[in-house]
């Protein structure tokens, strides 16, 4: 919260109040923050309260079973602020949560309520994204004032056996500044002993800082930079206020949490939040004291839930749901793969090895059905099928496994049980839209070594190649039932829309008919009926902008219950060796219709891929059946594509957007091997803040959850969400059906050696 500070004394900082530049403040404050934090903790030998430990689901299971499999309990996550980030209540604490990790909260408190979302971008580095609400604020023309804000974490250092854990984080960093604040805050943990024989050891944190901005509002120790702007609400946000962080009054806050065993959690602290907008500005609630208590309960892995008494006069409580990537909510079971049979058990006459066989046309046939078969069990489709007497190419479909890797290995095993004896290499060819992405080379004597190797995962990985899929042959054998195609699918749906002022949450829901049908390789024509049943997405808001309306009329097109979602045709071909392309014709989405074109280029084994679209289209009319509106326009990018390692992908764009503005953007996401999917993109463009309205230009964040994570079954399905802290018109651009880039990264190098410990699976 960006308030007007005053100066308090005239100790040895008034000597850098004339001062504002950053790093120097930075540096200052560092060794300040040191001199606090080894004044007040305490460390002789800590040690870390619970290590991991195996936990079976059942006492006695039986032998072989999945209930008798070891399980690892992981070490407890830290729990959350009201704020969604760890720390005790009100104030932040230096943990961390586990790599990956993705949480949602919920807390309320005096009028206040605010949902959270943080994620554990890398182990030292945490980003959050917070819309709240303030009720009875009556200023800046709202009863209710409802506020977006992102908050970014970074620690400087890893606890150690005797220095803390420490961490710098900048809250409400690029919002209005409602919550603004910067801080260093210190933890250190300790061991504590075990409070009966059937409970293990507890825990006691000790956390202590020293707080700029709303931080910094409440018995100020001292200023640097001299005055920090005041808040000032109605504002669009979405700038970065850099000069004014680490700057005017600071002042310590600190407070302890006491775990006495993994369920319950008592915490205590010291807020330096003065909530003086609230309290003094206004009269949301009344601060009496500077004290907060709370009791938290562990219900679950993943949930946790806390009630609280805060600053003298207010009750408060929070729900926290914190997911991991790394540890599904059902395990995974999936149905065994077929065994290696090595050839030396079965293969012992010379016919066994005649290479005549693929001369005859019967036999290929008979041979091309068993793969067919096979694969159809495993929940593959074979495509196509190459046969030589010594070397088979065999093209398929992955409906069923998120892992490329994993549906390879199963097809590598199918291979062994269903070729001649003479067939020593196979070239395995997934296929998506018709294009062949890669080609994994395998030898068959190397997988009868390698399957019960004590390495096998790597060895196999060792001895296998990955290069680009080469043309079809003219001579491969197509399956018999895969063209012409029909397809089709009934599921409900749910449409989300976020942040109005009036009502910050609104939804529709109903039902979607889709049908595909393929009369080729690589064509497909595609649709989508949708039935609103239920919503209220209708009563949004009025479009304000000044920009032609290509997002922003969405409670127009809210207004009909049965509509016509996407018609369109799609061709995917590959032009050369590296080059993939795509031409599009149709409706393409709810808003807009016409033509697209794209091209690709991206060697299998390289982390980077160019790409170029095209789209000229047409604004569809509200009703979304077959007619249009008036606005026309051209939009297309330049793509660049580059696989950072450690699973992030970074993308960026630039060329012309749907209301006319150029400009460029970038995206930066993490996707997990398991098919989990997180990550934030910006786009800024001529248009001016302005312009844009309400958040300055747009940005926002996405995730996709794998439904196999969930339910423990194999699938390539999955729930997501594109959420912006505001819709606006500029930085926007036509959802495509069949992009390139997302599905044929898939199954190229990085990915599959990624994933290579699933081969066997």
């Amino acid at each position: 919260m960006r308030q007007v500070y005053h100066p308090t004394g005239k100790g040895s900082f008034n000597s850098v109040t004339r001062s504002s530049s950053l790093p120097f403040r930075i540096a200052l404050i560092s060794a300040a923050v040191l001199v606090f934090v080894a004044s007040l903790l305490f460390a002789a030998g800590a040690t870390l309260a619970w290590g991991p430990d195996i936990t079976r689901t059942v006492q006695d299971p039986e032998p072989g079973s999945l209930e008798a499999a070891p399980r690892f309990k992981p070490l407890p996550p830290p729990a959350l602020n009201f704020y969604g980030t760890p720390g005790l209540i009100d104030t932040p604490s230096a943990e961390m949560l586990p790599d990956g990790t993705y949480a949602v909260s919920y807390s309320f408190f005096g009028g206040q309520s605010r949902y959270n979302i943080t994620f554990q971008a890398l182990p030292w580095l945490s980003a959050s994204f917070r819309y709240n609400g303030i009720r009875n604020l009556n200023l800046f023309g709202f009863s209710t004032y409802y506020d977006r804000g992102f908050d970014v974490r970074a620690r400087l250092w890893r606890e150690g056996k005797y220095l803390p854990e420490v961490t710098m984080g900048l809250q409400d960093f690029a919002g209005t500044g409602v919550y603004a604040a910067e801080y260093f805050v210190a933890t250190k943990r300790f061991q504590t002993p075990a409070l009966s024989r059937r409970s293990g050891a507890g825990q006691l944190k000790i956390s202590a800082g020293l707080g700029w901005g709303r931080l910094g509002s409440y018995g100020a120790i001292g200023n640097i930079g001299g005055v920090r702007p005041s808040f000032v609400g109605g504002g669009t946000g979405g700038s970065l206020s850099y000069d004014q962080w680490f700057r005017g009054d600071f002042a310590p806050f600190g407070g302890i949490e006491w775990q006495p065993n993994e369920r319950l959690s008592l915490k205590a602290e010291y807020s330096t939040d003065a909530y003086r907008t609230e309290t003094q500005t206004s009269n949301v609630f009344e601060r009496k004291s500077s004290l907060n208590f709370g009791v938290e309960y562990q219900y679950s892995d993943r949930t946790r839930l806390g009630a609280y008494y805060l600053y003298g006069s207010e009750i408060g409580f929070s729900a926290q749901f914190q997911l991991n990537p790394r540890q599904p909510m059902t395990a995974m079971v999936v149905p065994a793969a077929q065994p290696i049979i090595p050839r030396s058990h079965w293969a012992r006459t010379e016919a066994n090895w005649n290479q005549n066989w693929p001369a005859s046309t019967q036999q290929t046939t008979v041979f091309r059905d068993q793969v067919a078969e096979a694969l159809k069990k495993d929940g593959l489709i074979l495509e196509a099928i190459t046969f030589d007497a010594t070397e088979v190419e065999l093209r398929y479909r992955n409906p069923r496994y998120q892992s490329d890797m994993q549906a390879v290995g199963r097809v590598a095993r199918i291979m062994t049980a269903t070729l001649p004896a003479s067939v020593e290499t196979f070239r395995i060819t997934p296929v998506r839209n018709g294009l062949g992405l890669s080609t994994v080379i395998i030898r068959r004597s190397d997988l009868e070594a390698q399957e019960f190797a004590a390495q096998s995962s790597a060895g196999i990985n060792a001895v296998t190649g990955i290069t680009a899929a080469r043309p079809l042959a003219e001579d491969a054998v197509f399956s018999n039932e895969l063209y012409p195609a029909f397809s089709s699918n009934f599921s409900p749906y749910t449409k989300p829309s976020y942040f109005d002022p009036a009502r910050p949450f609104r939804i529709d829901a109903g039902l979607d008919l889709t049908a595909s049908y393929a009369p080729a390789p690589g064509w497909l024509i595609g649709g989508a009926l949708r039935q609103r049943l239920a919503g209220n997405i209708s009563n949004s808001r009025a479009s304000n902008s000044v920009l032609p309306h290509v997002r922003t009329d969405i409670s127009q097109y809210a207004q009909y219950g049965t509509t016509l979602e996407n018609l369109y045709v799609t061709r995917h071909w590959k032009p050369g060796r590296d080059l993939y392309a795509r031409a599009s014709a149709g409706i393409f989405e709810s808003m807009f219709g016409g033509v697209s074109g794209e091209v690709l280029w991206k060697p299998v084994n390289s982390p980077l891929a160019l790409g170029v679209e095209a789209n000229y289209v047409v604004q569809r009319d509200y009703d979304q059946r077959l007619s249009f509106r008036d606005y026309k326009t051209f939009t297309g990018h330049a793509s660049l594509y580059y696989e950072l390692g450690s699973n992030y992908q970074l993308q960026l764009d630039a060329g012309r957007y749907l209301a006319g503005d150029y400009g460029g953007t970038f995206s930066l996401d993490r996707v997990f091997n398991n098919g989990w999917m997180v990550g934030a993109f910006f786009t800024l463009t001529d248009v001016s803040a302005a312009e844009f309205g309400e958040g300055s230009f747009d940005k926002g964040f996405r995730f996709r959850i794998p439904l196999a994570w969930m339910l423990g079954k194999p699938n390539r399905r999955g729930f997501g969400l594109t959420i912006r802290p505001t819709q606006r018109d500029g930085g926007q651009r036509v959802a495509v059906p069949g992009r390139l880039y997302g599905s044929i990264r898939e199954a190229h190098q990085i990915r599959l050696n990624d994933q290579h410990v699933r081969f066997w699976e």
